[in-house]
């Protein structure tokens, strides 16, 4: 992979990658470069296109020629790659596949994509095992502890209709979640601007905050107790936390939450064989962008969601 690097590389841009960002660009292509240096050589004017020098929000075209100087990779800039055992649980959680998209039910405690410490996410372990697919790009995000249905485009004209179809609320996620205590079924919606704050950690919080985004989930009782409560939850807009937030927020926080959680109500589900948090991305629902036809995904429960549904039903 250094050797390849080294090396004077001339890329030519087809109808997958048309209107993509270079940088954006760059950074799938140069797997297992740092962003660092590939934002270095952009700001020197090493890349060119069609012998130009550009800058990162230049957006490509059909027939573009990108020049990529040679790169020199030092001991450290090594990526860990993911193991062969996170490669084959991905791939064995994918829920549907064809030539333009996947549907993973995303395990719990893996992120979608490497970062802020982390040596690799999901689209890093799905691209080790498709090293024939020159695009796969996430579609939409999960956190690391949110399992369930996540959306992966195999080609550029897949990417931009799905995101388009973000835009317009067409996509229809709807996700489950275990709270502490009783969810009465006339609290219906959680109508509360949300307001997100960097740590000096780089941790993110966020909080109900006059000063925030406007946000809306929606929710249904699914199964209600004195201790806790199964609800479905559907976010109209697409918050950072959004539905953990809106839940602490209506007084009922999400089973094994680090963030915004009750540890007292944690030990409860713990006690049940379930030591992770408790929100499941249930189903989703999109115009396929090949078929243009309306099609429906669900997401089973993992073995510690089913503990709790299981024991405490």
């Amino acid at each position: 992979m250094t050797e390849k690097f080294q090396q004077v590389q001339i890329l030519h841009i087809t109808e997958d990658n048309q209107f993509q960002r270079i940088d954006n660009f760059l950074v799938t292509k140069l797997k297992g470069v740092p962003k660092s240096k590939v934002y270095r050589i952009l700001r020197k004017g090493e890349v060119r296109v069609n012998k130009k020098r550009i800058k990162p929000d230049y957006k490509l075209q059909i027939d573009d020629q990108v020049r990529v100087p040679p790169i020199r990779l030092e001991s450290n800039d090594a990526k860990k790659l993911p193991s062969n055992k996170v490669v084959e649980l991905l791939n064995d959680s994918i829920l549907y596949e064809d030539d333009r998209l996947i549907v993973l039910n995303k395990p719990s405690g893996i992120a979608v994509h490497g970062g802020s410490g982390l040596n690799y996410g999901v689209i890093e372990g799905l691209r080790a095992s498709r090293k024939q697919h020159e695009f796969l790009e996430l579609v939409h995000r999960l956190d690391r502890d949110t399992s369930g249905c996540l959306l992966i485009a195999k080609k550029r004209s897949a990417l931009r209709s799905l995101h388009q179809q973000l835009r317009d609320n067409q996509v229809n996620k709807i996700y489950h979640a275990l709270v502490r205590g009783y969810w009465p079924k006339t609290t219906q919606k959680v109508d509360a601007p949300l307001f997100k704050n960097t740590l000096q950690g780089g941790e993110r919080m966020v909080q109900v905050n006059p000063e925030g985004k406007t946000s809306l989930t929606l929710y249904k009782v699914l199964r209600a107790h004195e201790r806790m409560s199964l609800v479905e939850c559907k976010p109209i807009t697409g918050r950072t936390h959004q539905i953990r937030v809106h839940c602490l927020h209506a007084g009922h926080p999400i089973a094994n939450d680090s963030k915004y959680g009750d540890k007292h109500f944690d030990l409860i589900v713990k006690d049940l064989d379930c030591n992770r948090l408790f929100l499941h991305a249930y189903q989703i629902s999109f115009i396929h962008p090949h078929t243009e036809e309306k099609v429906t995904f669900t997401a089973p429960y993992d073995k510690q969601l089913k503990n709790v549904v299981t024991k405490w039903m």
